[in-house]
């Protein structure tokens, strides 16, 4: 969780260095680009008036994960938590010390895919733990199928 945390910040901070807000820097063609943008609201910019609801949300995740984690015995549960609980935490330390100011912060976005919505890498974070723990979760109750018979 503290890595996912870390690396997502340190990006943060290079592409405020690097990139002028609203400007799209093209990687490959227009259809990937980076485009530096901040976000009061939640995916896709929903809910911008509802920062202090995503913030109080976020510490609840981080703080529940935190209790949770050292209780599961399931690597691959425990790596998709990390990874969700990362993506949160990295959000979070935005929501908390960034402008407009504490706990109503914007979240430092930066990558464009197509016409999908700008995100970062705590949002991939948080996609792909999602996806792995709904994974080990599945294979886990499958195994457990297989040995009633």
């Amino acid at each position: 969780m503290l890595a996912v945390a870390a690396v997502d910040q340190l990006i943060k901070q290079f592409m405020l260095g690097w990139l002028e807000p609203g400007v799209a820097q093209p990687v490959i063609e227009d259809w990937f680009r980076f485009y530096l943008l901040f976000n009061s609201g939640a995916a896709f910019s929903m809910g911008e008036d509802f920062t202090w609801v995503f913030t109080a949300i976020q510490l609840a995740f981080v703080v529940g994960a935190l209790w949770f984690a050292p209780r599961m015995d399931n690597r691959w549960e425990v790596l998709g938590l990390a990874l969700v609980a990362g993506g949160a935490l990295g959000n979070l330390c935005d929501r908390l010390f960034r402008d407009p100011g504490f706990w109503f912060g914007h979240v430092v976005d930066y990558i464009s895919v197509g016409d999908f919505a700008v995100f970062n890498l705590a949002d991939a974070a948080i996609t792909v733990g999602v996806g792995v723990f709904i994974l080990a979760t599945l294979a886990t109750e499958l195994r457990g199928a297989g040995d009633e018979r």
